[in-house]
């Protein structure tokens, strides 16, 4: 049985000070009344260290936004993974909507980041998703499809066990239009076919599939109640305390 995932991604957001405040809310509303679902944050990098210090002994997991693939090396600006598991983080997203078409990150490019990540015993959460044209023109499934090729390839029996997915279908971010339960469940169902087909059956049905679309209070509980739906990467949501707890309690 695959448990629940609800990460927090709160995106660029938030200084230390203001960090530490929203982690120590959710860690006592979470220590209030349990819930079904891990919980994952993943705060700016400038706050990684001071969020950590707060969840520290409780349940939740520390998240990075991103990272490079390389350990060190002349890359002004970036932050590589040996630093990020040096901070204490559990788990890293990569591939996010943002960092593909704001950034302009390849395919290519986010598969090189898996690997390193892995190795540096950190769990990677990977987002794949088609824009509004690309659903309009029905290649949903191939979009997804070669976003998991290519991030896939080659990968060894060790990363796949550290790997979460999370669909994002870009047209739903931000945009005033929400994926519907049905709508949800049949690119999860898709994905699930991939992965058992390319993985096999025992490994492509231990990958958790994760949705993250304008996730709210107001539609969480639908989602978590859709089969195919094996947890939430929550968005704006996740900057309130009081917004992100009736998520997590969704399941």
């Amino acid at each position: 049985m695959r448990v629940p995932l609800v990460v927090g991604n709160w995106k660029m957001n938030g200084n230390q000070a203001e960090c530490r405040v929203l982690a120590t809310s959710i860690a006592r509303g979470l220590g209030k009344k349990s819930a079904k679902a891990q919980v994952a944050v993943a705060p700016p990098f400038t706050a990684l260290a001071v969020v950590g210090k707060v969840i520290r002994g409780t349940d939740i997991k520390l998240s990075a936004q991103n990272c490079h693939w390389q350990t060190s090396g002349a890359f002004t600006g970036e932050v590589s993974p040996t630093m990020i598991s040096d901070l204490g983080c559990d788990y890293v997203i990569l591939g996010h909507s943002e960092r593909r078409h704001v950034f302009q990150e390849s395919d290519d490019l986010i598969a090189r980041k898996i690997a390193p990540v892995v190795a540096h015993g950190m769990r990677a959460i990977l987002c794949v998703g088609e824009t509004l044209a690309e659903r309009d023109h029905l290649q949903t499934a191939k979009v997804i499809a070669r976003q998991l090729r290519i991030a896939l390839k080659g990968s060894e029996k060790g990363v796949i066990d550290k790997l979460e997915i999370a669909y994002e279908p870009v047209w739903a971010i931000g945009t005033g239009q929400n994926a519907t339960p049905k709508q949800v469940d049949q690119v999860h169902r898709k994905i699930r076919t991939f992965l058992v087909e390319a993985l096999g059956a025992a490994a492509g049905n231990r990958v958790r599939i994760l949705y993250g679309g304008s996730v709210k209070p107001e539609n969480a509980a639908e989602l978590a109640e859709v089969d195919s739906v094996d947890g939430l990467l929550v968005g704006g949501a996740s900057l309130k305390a009081e917004t992100f707890l009736p998520i997590v309690r969704a399941f």
